[in-house]
């Protein structure tokens, strides 16, 4: 969004510093005019702010339709940078040994202490952030996506603006037979922050997370997972500011269109439960 100009030229230095073939780079400017770049980075300035999810499908679609021109995408917060020069190598070789492989969630650690905040590994048992495993989701602004992937299932949901979207494209991947990993060994560092610093966060994720549910569960689980996912928003206790805004959300998930329905087949379900995630929490 144009208001972190030099994390972006690190983030673009330690892409540079990559081992094997060079990376190429597309920078989205979301309703924000960008600085002066190097010449081979591709460049797109939007008129104004389209979200999160639709940002990134414009910078897939400035590889051609879908991401065509390249195998694998990257997808890095502009506010992180690689510290490792051989991650680029890793997700090479972990996309080429196994060809079901289709998104890997890099692990987020802060540049200063190396901590790994819980909520950014993307599981239920994520008390040790060091081990790899298959999980059921990603992290947005730390990934790797097989082209092909969009290709079969299409690109993020651009209606959610912010929050949810990557589970979103998870669930659908997972349910055409591809598979996520979660890596702790591709790493980017980025300063631990507070979702809620977003003025939309309470809106947004549980208007999203609605929208998720509708979109993609069984028509069983719907009021399974929703009706869990409200009980722990009580319990943790929210403001009552933060949870008017939720509660509006929420209402909003149900009242507004939610984009295509396509539910989740039961051996999916079954799938996500027995990686540790069962789609009602």
């Amino acid at each position: 969004m144009g208001n972190r100009p030099e994390e972006l030229r690190a983030l673009l230095d330690s892409v540079a510093r990559q081992e094997g073939e060079r990376v190429e780079v597309v920078v989205v400017g979301n309703g924000a005019p960008l600085p002066d770049l190097p010449e081979h980075i591709r460049t797109v300035e939007l008129p104004e702010n389209v979200g999160i999810p639709a940002g990134r499908n414009v910078g897939i679609e400035a590889f051609g339709p879908g991401g065509c021109e390249v195998d694998i995408l990257l997808f890095l917060d502009d506010d992180g940078l690689l510290p490792r020069a051989d991650t680029a190598e890793l997700c090479r070789e972990a996309f080429a040994r196994d060809e079901r492989l289709g998104i890997i969630s890099f692990r987020i650690a802060d540049p200063e202490t190396g901590v790994t905040q819980r909520r950014h590994v993307p599981r239920l048992r994520a008390s040790d952030p060091m081990r790899s495993s298959r999980v059921t989701t990603f992290l947005g602004g730390a990934n790797a996506v097989r082209t092909a992937v969009f290709a079969e299932v299409g690109e993020l949901p651009e209606d959610f603006f912010y929050a949810h979207e990557e589970t979103d494209l998870a669930w659908r991947a997972l349910d055409a037979g591809w598979e996520i990993d979660y890596r702790a060994d591709m790493v980017l560092h980025h300063p631990t922050t507070a979702p809620s610093r977003h003025a939309v966060y309470h809106r947004m994720v549980a208007r999203n997370r609605v929208w998720l549910a509708r979109r993609n569960l069984p028509a069983l689980l719907v009021p399974v997972y929703l009706g869990v996912w409200l009980l722990l928003t009580v319990a943790r206790r929210p403001s009552g500011q933060a949870l008017r805004a939720w509660l509006g959300g929420f209402r909003e998930g149900w009242t507004s269109p939610c984009g295509p329905r396509r539910p989740m087949r039961w051996r999916t379900v079954w799938r996500l439960t027995r990686l540790g995630r069962p789609p009602v929490i």
